[in-house]
C-alpha cells in the first residue's frame, strides 16, 4: 500500500508561524506560487522545514538552468524544449494512479517522485519556464490543468505536463474539457489562472481526496483552514469547516462556527441561517 504523508504532532506555535507565512505570502503584491505550494506541503509533512523549501526552490532553479534559451523560436520552441527536458529527460508525467496519492498534490514530493496531478506538474513546468525567461502561464481547464506559452490573446501554444508536455491543439483542449464536463471549450476557460486561483484549486483537490477518505479528516481540515487564509475564497468553506469539526467530535467549536456562519448568511438567506442554527443546536446537544 502506498505511504501517504500524514501530519505529525507539532507545537502550536510552529503551526501558527507557518500559517502566518502562508497568509502573508498569499497577500503579497506578487504571490510566490512555488512558496505557497511548499507551505501547503509543510502542512502535510511538518518535516519539510525552511531548508527543505530552499532545496525544492534550488531544484527548480537547477532544472531551469538546463533549459535551452529559445526566444527566437517562439512559443512552440519553449513548449518543445520544456517537454524534452522535463517530460523526456527527467521523466515528469502523471498516471491514473497518481490521483489516489496525497503526494501527487505536494510540490516537494512531485519534484522527488517526478509524478503528480496535472496542476502540480503544471506548476513545475511554469516555475521552471518562468525562471528561464519563457512567456508561460497556467490554464485552468475544467478537470485538467495545462500550461500555455506565448501571448494568451495572440500567438500561443498549449502543453499537457500530465502527458509529459504533449502539445495540444484547440481540438485536443476541447476534448479534455468535454471529457471532464460534457461542455464545449469556451474562451473564458482559456484565461490565464493567477497564482491564488491555482493554490485554491490545489487545496480543493486535497479536500476532495481527504473527503473520500474519512480516516484523513485531519487533512481535509488543514486544507480548509489554508483555503480560508486566502484573500478570496468561497464563503461556503466556513460552513464545510464547521460541519467537519462536528464530524470530528469537536462539537462546541463546530457549533460556534455554525452560529457565526449563520450570522454571515442571514441577510441573504434567512431560511438557510435558521437551518444552520438548528445544526448548531444539534451539535451542542451531542454533549448532553
Amino acid at each position: 500500500m502506498a505511504h501517504e504523508p500524514r501530519p505529525e504532532p507539532e507545537p502550536d506555535d510552529a503551526r501558527f508561524a507557518r500559517r502566518q507565512r502562508f497568509a502573508d505570502a498569499a497577500r503579497a503584491e506578487r504571490p510566490d506560487l512555488a512558496l505557497l505550494c511548499l507551505l501547503i506541503g509543510a502542512e502535510a509533512d511538518p518535516a519539510l522545514d525552511e531548508a527543505g523549501e530552499d532545496a525544492a526552490q534550488i531544484e527548480l532553479d537547477r532544472l531551469a538552468g538546463m533549459l535551452p534559451y529559445s526566444p527566437s523560436g517562439g512559443p512552440g520552441a519553449w513548449a518543445r524544449n520544456l517537454a524534452e527536458l522535463l517530460g523526456t529527460r527527467c521523466g515528469f508525467r502523471g498516471s491514473p494512479g497518481d490521483y489516489r496519492r496525497l503526494e501527487s498534490s505536494l510540490l516537494h514530493e512531485v519534484l522527488r517522485r517526478r509524478r503528480g496531478l496535472p496542476i502540480l506538474l503544471s506548476v513545475v513546468w511554469m516555475e521552471v519556464a518562468r525562471r528561464a525567461g519563457a512567456p508561460v502561464y497556467g490554464v485552468a481547464l475544467p478537470g485538467h490543468f495545462v500550461v500555455g506559452f506565448g501571448d494568451p490573446a495572440g500567438a500561443h501554444v498549449l502543453a499537457d505536463p500530465f502527458a509529459g508536455g504533449r502539445l495540444l491543439s484547440e481540438e485536443d483542449a476541447g476534448m479534455l474539457v468535454a471529457g471532464a464536463t460534457g461542455e464545449p471549450l469556451s474562451e473564458r476557460m482559456m484565461t490565464p489562472a493567477d497564482p491564488l486561483e491555482i493554490v485554491l484549486r490545489m487545496l480543493n483537490n486535497i479536500r476532495a481526496w481527504a473527503q473520500a477518505r474519512p480516516e484523513h479528516s485531519a487533512v481535509q481540515l488543514w486544507a480548509l483552514e489554508l483555503s480560508l487564509l486566502l484573500p478570496s475564497h468561497p464563503a461556503r468553506l466556513r460552513h464545510e469547516r464547521a460541519q467537519l469539526l462536528v464530524q470530528r467530535g469537536e462539537f462546541l467549536a463546530g457549533a460556534a462556527e455554525l452560529e457565526e456562519y449563520a450570522r454571515v448568511v442571514e441577510a441573504v438567506e434567512p431560511a438557510g441561517a435558521t437551518a444552520i442554527r438548528r445544526q448548531a443546536a444539534a451539535a451542542r446537544a451531542m454533549l448532553n
